[in-house]
């Protein structure tokens, strides 16, 4: 049974989270997702949706088969319970495939990671576009 891990924010669910993890899914059997703690998102602004809420929202997904909050203060912590075989990265993370998948070895996971170059192009597959457009009607 192959194991795939999708991480995110989950921030305002789009068209393009809907992708995402559809395509992760297809990866292997389990499809597990860490939502990302408030604390831990550095690289864009705090999401609007609190964490709690992002978890249930992502949990509802038919395609997922268990998601769950990161770590405060070790984003491989989570995966000592969930052992993935596949770790799935959006299109738009920051993350170096082959640096990530040296990093998952350096704390003793076996996994692959597979980055998702498929994305969506409709006007609100975006969290921030979502934003930009609910500013601009309502201001």
């Amino acid at each position: 049974m192959t194991r795939v891990l999708a991480t995110g924010t989950f921030d305002l669910l789009h068209p393009g989270h809907v992708l995402y993890l559809t395509e992760a899914r297809l990866l292997g059997d389990e499809l597990y997702v860490i939502v990302a703690r408030d604390s831990m998102i550095k690289h864009k602004p705090k999401p609007i949706i609190s964490e709690e809420q992002r978890l249930t929202m992502v949990n509802a997904f038919k395609i997922v088969d268990r998601a769950v909050l990161g770590s405060e203060t070790d984003m491989f912590e989570p995966l000592k319970d969930i052992r993935p075989d596949i770790v799935a990265i959006g299109y738009d993370q920051t993350y170096d495939t082959e640096e990530l998948e040296a990093n998952l070895g350096e704390h003793g996971f076996d996994a692959k990671v597979v980055r998702i170059d498929k994305s969506k192009t409709c006007e609100l597959c975006s969290s921030g576009r979502i934003i930009k457009k609910v500013i601009e009607r309502y201001s």
